[in-house]
């Protein structure tokens, strides 16, 4: 029989899963505390629990435990980048980014991705599969533990597209925000997505209160779907008309998340443009330089071009923030670790 994958499942489940093995009930707050309280590693560490108890366990239940493999810390600001070895022997990475005003963990939800964005580095090698809750979980447990630092803030906006990963991805946010466990404001907590229009919606249907990133990077469909291949799929007009429906349902202000590429999409004209388009919604607009990656010909626009394209956005009136560069000094962008990685452990 196949082992459960304990980690992810929540606290009922856990308790159901005592009255199957016909232990007593406090037993499940036992274990749901070292996991995500304790953030144990193995079975054995569960030191007030009988040994025939932690045997039972291990015979019939898996507690994921990811292993890392490389971190690099950026000499400019402190940044971490994690590479993780999964127990199939996949590899993933998550980045600690430090603020004044507390600590965020950037998480992978997927190995790979299939959206196929052009400007990315996690999108090069495809998907290989989903991750499950505990695996992106544990990229935050393991974190916390190395850095000896709370984890206030998580983004996951990582390698992969969430919404790709729905199920996992909503279990993950429920033991996230579990007061049994790290018990992280849903307000702390932001997801990405390049427009799954019906994800989008459903997740507006649940009306948590974490905040909903999309990565648009384009003021048009014609441009959009040059660089992103979802566009072929999702208008513009429909990804505007899902968020709108998603601040109606949760009253939280929308991110778009705007790449700038030299030539492609930071004219004049493009920041006029993506304001007719946004023009109305509470938003908040991040513009991101491009990470140049080696496989595309894109190039990072010039810092100043990016402060004209901000200046316009602001006069009219749209709220805007230019991202600030972290962990450049150690590809701290999507994908860029883990592709070097694969690229010198395949060759």
């Amino acid at each position: 029989m196949e082992k459960q994958d304990l980690k992810s499942m929540n606290f009922e489940q856990v308790k159901e899963v005592m009255n199957q093995l016909g232990e007593k009930a406090f037993r499940s707050k036992q274990i749901y505390e070292w996991m995500h309280q304790k953030l144990v590693n193995d079975f054995e560490e569960m030191t007030n629990l009988s040994k025939p108890l932690r045997d039972r366990l291990r015979e019939n239940f898996t507690l994921t435990s990811l292993r890392v493999v490389d971190k690099r810390e950026s000499a400019k600001d402190g940044t971490c980048k994690f590479l993780f070895e999964l127990s199939d022997n996949r590899v993933i990475e998550s980045v600690l980014m430090k603020y004044k005003h507390g600590n965020s963990v950037c998480i992978s939800s997927q190995v790979g991705c299939r959206m196929g964005c052009r400007f990315c580095a996690s999108t090069l090698g495809g998907l290989e599969r989903n991750l499950t809750p505990a695996e992106m979980l544990d990229q935050i447990y393991k974190i916390q533990k190395i850095s000896g630092e709370r984890v206030s803030n998580v983004v996951v906006m990582g390698t992969g597209e969430p919404l790709d990963n729905y199920d996992n991805l909503n279990r993950f946010i429920e033991l996230l925000t579990d007061e049994n466990g790290l018990n992280i404001s849903q307000r702390n907590i932001t997801v990405s997505t390049c427009g799954l229009v019906p994800r989008i919606r459903e997740l507006a249907d649940q009306q948590l209160q974490i905040t909903l990133a999309i990565s648009l990077h384009a003021p048009n469909d014609t441009i959009r779907r040059e660089i992103m291949p979802i566009a072929n799929r999702y208008s513009i007009k429909e990804i505007i008309d899902a968020v709108t429906y998603y601040y109606q349902k949760t009253g939280r202000r929308i991110t778009f998340e705007y790449s700038l590429v030299e030539g492609v999409n930071d004219k004049e004209e493009h920041a006029k443009e993506l304001i007719h388009v946004i023009r109305g919604l509470n938003c908040h607009v991040n513009l991101i330089p491009v990470n140049p990656i080696k496989e595309r010909d894109f190039k990072q626009t010039q810092m100043h071009f990016v402060q004209n394209f901000k200046n316009i956005l602001e006069k009219n009136r749209i709220n805007v923030t230019i991202r600030r560069e972290m962990g450049a000094d150690i590809d701290a962008a999507c994908g860029q670790l883990r592709k070097s990685y694969m690229d010198e452990h395949t060759n």
